[in-house]
């Protein structure tokens, strides 16, 4: 059975008898298992994996800036301008990886009711919207790393322009991992079908 011979029905919530939005297949399901799947798999692992590492060494200078405050009476002054550094990197990075495990708040309630062929052309349509925001974000946070990167940060003294080289990051996985999803589609993978329990 071909991926659009699949005959699909919106659940129904069983409490209220209104309809969840939940689209469940009757069929062959398309897994998202090729080389480049696990592949994007592997990098959207790494960033969880920086972006933790991140938040770890966020919370500890933080610890150290109470300590330091409270208890040695020295304020550590390199830990607001390292922890705003740190928050692009947990926020930018972090959201790419959103965008690859569709982990994003997303309505998809009407989406899920549309025939198929029309909800995949939106789905494509959004991925297609998202890669452009990450190219878009990209190329502007490059040239204001480049623009910024003569001054230095106080207290740290690291160029200013490494703040926006997490966006620039974020613009690069999002137009990876947007054209990961578009290739699934292709393939006939559809985000909104979940087999039967």
């Amino acid at each position: 059975m071909s991926a659009d011979q699949h005959n699909l029905s919106v659940n129904p919530d069983p409490l209220h008898g209104a309809h969840t939005g939940q689209v469940r297949a009757q069929g062959p399901i398309v897994k998202r298992d090729t080389a480049l799947d696990r592949w994007l798999d592997r990098l959207a692992l790494l960033c969880k994996l920086i972006t933790g590492i991140g938040l770890v060494v966020l919370t500890v200078s933080f610890g150290w800036l109470v300590y330091g405050r409270y208890v040695l009476n020295a304020t550590p002054t390199w830990v607001e301008q390292v922890s705003l550094l740190l928050v692009m990197l947990i926020t930018f990075v972090g959201a790419a990886v959103g965008i690859h495990e569709n982990t994003h708040l997303s309505v998809t309630f009407f989406r899920a009711l549309l025939p198929r062929r029309v909800r995949l052309a939106v789905v494509a349509l959004c991925h297609v919207i998202l890669g452009g925001f990450g190219a878009v974000m990209m190329w502007h946070s490059y040239k204001l790393a480049l623009f910024k990167w003569g001054s230095l940060i106080p207290l740290i003294g690291v160029p200013e322009g490494l703040r926006a080289i997490p966006i620039t990051v974020c613009g690069a996985l999002m137009i990876l991992f947007s054209i990961g999803n578009l290739i699934a589609l292709a393939r006939g993978y559809d985000e909104d079908l979940s087999p039967l329990d």
